[in-house]
């Protein structure tokens, strides 16, 4: 079975498709980040956006998980 990757449960390698496309993982990591509950994430992922893919890029690519900034 296909390790799953952090957009919606979607295969790794789907996800990382997605974080590769700056506008959609703007979106997608926002998405996720309020379906996780954690709202004050989402609102930085809004304003942080750019920065925020580059880390997203890197951290898919290592450990198949977004970069998360607060676990809050």
């Amino acid at each position: 079975m296909a390790k799953k990757g952090d957009y919606f449960g979607l295969s790794w390698i789907v996800s990382l498709i997605l974080a590769i496309i700056p506008v959609t993982a703007w979106l997608c990591g926002i998405i996720t980040r309020f379906q996780e509950g954690k709202i004050v994430a989402g609102i930085i992922r809004i304003f942080g956006g750019w920065l925020i893919w580059v880390l997203d890029l890197i951290f898919m690519i290592l450990s198949k998980k977004i970069f998360r900034l607060l676990n809050i």
